[in-house]
């Protein structure tokens, strides 16, 4: 009998002590997270729309007369002129040459009849201060100068028809080709210029927000061709209308793009900033758990996760600002804080 309560003893201290090891082992369990050292920094609460980008000058250049055509260079790269190559205002693009047209104009004929008139205006304008000539032979002489002065300035204008000339700082985006000197007929296209250095976006804005957007608002603008740069813009008009169909009202949003970046027809992604905030406390909304006490996170002191209950202020698509329960420095758990509790023993990975 003693050696059958020995045996149940020595069981009983083998069972006990496994279950005091597994329960040591419990509490040593270390749950590996990541966390984050906070530090202060901006948050902007925007409302996001879409739209397509315009360009700000856009202008077709066509032949407005029958003629040889010839395309000129690029005087900067030394060839002719290419789609995507940047033209200045007066940059001579391509000549139309037709010598009877030309003559036609008679532009040194009328300019010698210019001088003419001019001389004999003086003349009659010196004899009527000496008394030589009535008022009516110099009026009729400043009309034949008039005449002559517009009859030469219209022969000009004739003359320029034969030069295709860019009216506007800009990029070729489109230039039919046309094999040099050939004849091409009034009215076929030469080139399409566009000026997109400052760009406009019209967007239609959800009815709810027509007290909260403003003229003068800062608008970043992205697209998927360059997710990697942010474009500014600005709201310059809104209509105080709403569309009874659609409940949205109209804005315009002006672009700089001075690098290019934005091309003209781009579906582009409007961020309005409607608040901004700068060195405040800001976290991932993404980490946030939602508790009947309220919204918590989790941050890592000495090892040991600690939950903390929080408010927050202005928030975006993916942030949201602290406005109590972090402070500046501390370190706030990014993942593995599903599975943590308070007090949780943590292993730091990241």
């Amino acid at each position: 009998m003693k050696k059958s309560i020995s045996i149940i003893a020595v069981v009983l201290m083998i069972f006990t002590g496994c279950k005091n090891t597994d329960q040591n082992l419990n509490a040593d369990v270390e749950i590996p997270v990541s966390v984050d050292d906070l530090k202060l920094r901006p948050i902007e609460e925007f409302i996001n729309t879409t739209g397509t980008a315009l360009p700000k000058g856009e202008i077709e250049l066509t032949s407005k007369i029958t003629a040889y055509y010839y395309l000129e260079n690029n005087p900067s790269a030394g060839r002719p002129w290419q789609l995507g190559d940047r033209v200045k205002a007066g940059a001579l693009i391509a000549r139309l040459e037709d010598k009877e047209y030309v003559n036609s104009i008679k532009l040194e004929t009328n300019e010698l009849n210019l001088e003419l008139s001019e001389s004999e205006l003086k003349k009659q304008e010196s004899l009527y201060e000496k008394g030589g000539v009535t008022l009516k032979d110099l009026k009729t002489a400043s009309i034949n100068f008039a005449n002559a002065k517009t009859t030469v300035e219209n022969a000009k204008l004739q003359l320029e028809k034969t030069r295709i000339v860019a009216p506007i700082d800009g990029v070729i985006v489109d230039l039919p080709y046309y094999t040099q000197s050939t004849q091409i007929a009034t009215g076929s296209k030469i080139a399409k210029i566009m000026d997109y250095q400052i760009m406009y976006m019209d967007v239609q804005l959800p009815e709810k927000y027509i007290s909260a957007i403003k003229p003068g608002q800062t608008v970043n603008l992205t697209n998927y061709t360059i997710p990697d740069d942010t474009i500014i813009g600005s709201i310059t008009q809104l209509s105080p209308a709403i569309d009874s169909d659609t409940r949205t009202f109209k804005g315009k949003i002006s672009v700089n793009n001075p690098d290019l970046l934005l091309r003209p027809g781009m579906f582009v992604k409007a961020d309005i900033v409607t608040n901004h905030k700068d060195s405040v406390i800001v976290i991932a909304k993404s980490i946030i758990l939602s508790r009947q006490r309220g919204k918590t996170v989790f941050i890592v002191d000495r090892g040991v996760a600690a939950e903390r209950v929080i408010e927050t202020g202005l928030e975006n698509l993916t942030d949201v600002e602290v406005t109590r329960g972090l402070a500046k420095n501390e370190r706030v758990v990014t993942s593995g804080f599903e599975t943590l509790s308070n007090k949780s023993k943590v292993k730091i990975i990241k």
